[in-house]
């Protein structure tokens, strides 16, 4: 095992990223630049230092080791100058007030199995690991010596991915991978492109070809309201993915807890500003897939 993965963070005992109890890696990195993320920390491939000014007491304990001097406190306030820093993370672990959080670190994969295999206890018949993101798959060297590692362990295997990635990648995830978790966003290229950033053609076809080929999926579609959650949208992913084998489709409320990290980030905020959606509109959402012969369920559920 030679590869090294850059990771977010490692969620334990999740019961919503596949069946059974759960521990889920998220790899940074992502293709999509989708309006509604909730992982902007997810979207570049290289750390990020984010600063949540809220939280700092300008205690200056980020001054003293910061090896760029991207800190400095004034009269008493603290400064941050992004340009400089270098995301080497040293003044993470001493911020007294947590305002300052590295997103963004490197492992080899060894390290990778000691994290996920602490949980082996609770896993159980049904449970496991997923890869998650941003985009697992930008870093297939990781994800496949991972996976060919946690496969010789015995362990269940789950990929959560946009589906982005050219079909040679996926294709050597296959024997590795015993559920995918596939996003859907839009059944349409010209509007996933204007939500994305890109056209779904080659989302589709890998969705076809994994389909064809007997795995099991899970395509997840996160309903955002203004961007594809209308009656004519969701009778067009219907119909679609009706032709498909697949094994269920979860309806996701959008959310927009996250507008917070893209200001410590010093990233553009373009989540949208809409009403959440209630747990009618999720249901009325689930019915219109079902009539194309899916089995649809509300991911609340």
């Amino acid at each position: 095992m030679t590869a090294k993965g850059t990771i977010l963070e490692v969620k334990r005992f999740s019961v919503h990223d596949g069946p059974g109890v759960r521990t889920t890696l998220f790899l940074k990195g992502c293709p999509l630049r989708c309006l509604w993320c909730h992982n902007p920390e997810g979207i570049a491939p290289q750390p990020q230092l984010a600063y949540y000014a809220h939280k700092c007491i300008n205690c200056g304990e980020c001054v003293a080791v910061c090896p760029a001097h991207a800190h400095s406190l004034s009269d008493g306030v603290h400064h941050f100058d992004r340009i400089k820093c270098r995301a080497c993370g040293a003044c993470e672990p001493v911020c007294l007030g947590n305002a300052l959080r590295l997103y963004g670190k490197s492992v080899t994969v060894e390290q990778a199995m000691e994290l996920v295999l602490e949980d082996r206890d609770f896993y159980g018949a049904h449970g496991g690991v997923t890869l998650s993101g941003g985009e697992p798959l930008i870093q297939p060297e990781f994800c496949h010596e991972l996976l060919s590692g946690l496969k010789r362990e015995g362990i269940h295997t789950a990929l959560d991915t946009c589906g982005c990635v050219t079909w040679d990648i996926m294709e050597k995830m296959m024997p590795l991978t015993d559920i995918w978790l596939y996003d859907m966003k839009h059944a349409d290229s010209a509007r996933h492109r204007q939500l994305t950033g890109k056209g779904n053609e080659l989302i589709v076809a890998n969705l076809r070809r994994l389909a064809d080929a007997g795995a099991r999926i899970e395509v997840r579609i996160p309903l955002i309201p203004g961007c594809n959650c209308s009656t004519e949208e969701l009778r067009t992913i219907g119909k679609l993915l009706g032709e498909m084998r697949i094994e269920a489709i979860k309806v996701l409320p959008y959310h927009a807890m996250a507008r917070n990290k893209y200001a410590a980030l010093n990233m553009r905020n373009m989540m949208p500003t809409v009403t959440e959606l209630n747990e009618n509109t999720l249901h009325q959402a689930v019915t219109i897939l079902r009539n194309h012969g899916v089995n649809a369920v509300s991911g609340e559920e």
